[in-house]
């Protein structure tokens, strides 16, 4: 008898009949034998809903106040889900996020978790009843509520297999599985049996939409089996096949790796570029610029100082589009302030492109053959960034689709 977390997203609980499909798929595994732990996220575009109304009522409402209106969508999920498991006459309990208890920092709106207590899911699980907790949410040292960031119950989850050492976590989405990139974009797009936990880190990073960063981050530290499948299917799907579907997060590389250069290529479509130009060449100056920038909790991605000239330099990084105005408006004020810099320009509409893959690590030629490809499409770069297994390029917001095609055909990625 194995011990299973299964998430689902917005969509797979996005109404009444598939709320009732995600129980008939739930009861099929409990019957099997295994001991379950559900975590849903709220009905799809619940909490867009709810946060849309709070910003109709205020303009800057409190970060506080919009957790505790945010989480209630997964509570309704929860609540729901458990009833229909009980209609098919399963013992099934749900937990919020306080309730287990899922414990957190007290970033507001973009929380990390600190802790979860297991005790009282495992007494559950023991007597014999499916276990239903609220993904991305938890609760402060204080008893406020917390929310994780968008996207938070794919890390609810794989925390959860982690702190219950569960055998496998099964990510169940509106997708089969993890895709050379987005088919929405590239109709050639093929789906991957497995990738390595270091490649699918990359690409979540990097824009892939499957999974959240932090999930995977979980399922790497803690070495959680993790699956990507769809849960679109027909719940009464044979088990084993079940089991064997979707996209298989591994933990080493097998004996194909060397064969397989790229396997994927990420983008993000919102991105902002913000240059700090002419500041002193000096030590320091980096932090005057990002420290402000990061205590506002504002991440920064790509990041370029320029060659001093006559003991001037131009400081240029990223952040995301939705942080670009929050940015401007803390640099003007640090520059006018402290470091004196000649002027900020920010350009709110860039994209980045990453190819990745672990066999760059034994491959020459990858960065010159993407940019290569890139030039031939008349794409200009702005920005470069590497690591050991991807390469990162910011360009013109309307040639992104463009590039992720070329690419991916450049790289052979639409060829088994």
């Amino acid at each position: 008898m194995a011990l299973i977390v299964h998430k689902y997203g917005g969509t797979s609980m996005g109404s009444v009949e598939r709320i009732k499909n995600v129980a008939k798929r739930v009861a099929k595994w409990h019957k099997a034998g295994h001991k379950l732990v559900v975590v849903p996220s709220a009905m799809s575009g619940e909490t867009n809903r709810l946060l849309g109304m709070a910003r109709e009522i205020s303009a800057q409402p409190s970060p506080r106040e919009l957790d505790m209106i945010a989480s209630t969508g997964e509570q309704v999920s929860v609540g729901l889900l458990s009833i229909a498991l009980h209609d098919l006459g399963l013992e099934a309990v749900s937990f919020a996020g306080w309730q287990v208890p899922i414990k957190t920092d007290n970033a507001y709106t973009k929380a990390r978790i600190s802790s979860i207590d297991d005790q009282r899911i495992m007494r559950e699980l023991d007597a014999g009843r499916v276990v239903v907790v609220t993904g991305f949410q938890g609760v402060d040292t204080h008893g406020n509520i917390t929310t994780l960031g968008r996207g938070g119950s794919d890390t609810s989850a794989v925390a959860v297999a982690a702190a219950l050492k569960a055998d496998e976590c099964l990510i169940y989405t509106d997708v089969d599985g993890v895709y050379t990139t987005d088919p929405r974009v590239v109709e050639e797009a093929r789906r991957l049996d497995s990738i390595t936990f270091e490649e699918m880190l990359e690409m979540a990073s990097l824009g892939s939409k499957v999974l959240q960063t932090r999930s995977v981050e979980f399922a790497g530290k803690y070495q959680v089996k993790t699956r990507v499948l769809s849960s679109l299917t027909d719940p009464m799907i044979e088990l084993e096949t079940e089991m064997n579907s979707g996209t298989l997060i591994t933990f080493e590389e097998d004996e194909t790796m060397e064969q397989a250069v790229i396997s994927g290529i990420a983008f993000q479509r919102d991105e902002a570029r913000i240059i700090v130009a002419g500041v002193p060449d000096k030590p320091g100056i980096a932090y005057q610029i990002l420290g402000p920038v990061a205590e506002a909790n504002i991440d920064v991605d790509m990041i370029i100082q320029n060659q001093s000239v006559e003991g001037k330099t131009d400081f240029t990084f990223t952040v995301g589009r939705g942080d670009y105005q929050r940015a401007m408006d803390i640099l003007h004020n640090q520059v006018q302030g402290h470091v004196l810099a000649e002027r900020v320009l920010g350009d709110p509409k860039v994209s980045k492109i990453s190819v990745v893959g672990v066999g760059m690590r034994s491959h020459v030629g990858i960065a010159s053959k993407m940019f290569r490809t890139l030039s031939e499409e008349g794409i200009n770069i702005q920005m470069i960034s590497t690591s050991e297994i991807k390469i990162s390029v910011l360009i013109d917001e309307k040639y992104m689709e463009l590039a992720v095609r070329a690419l991916h055909k450049a790289f052979e990625l639409d060829q088994a």
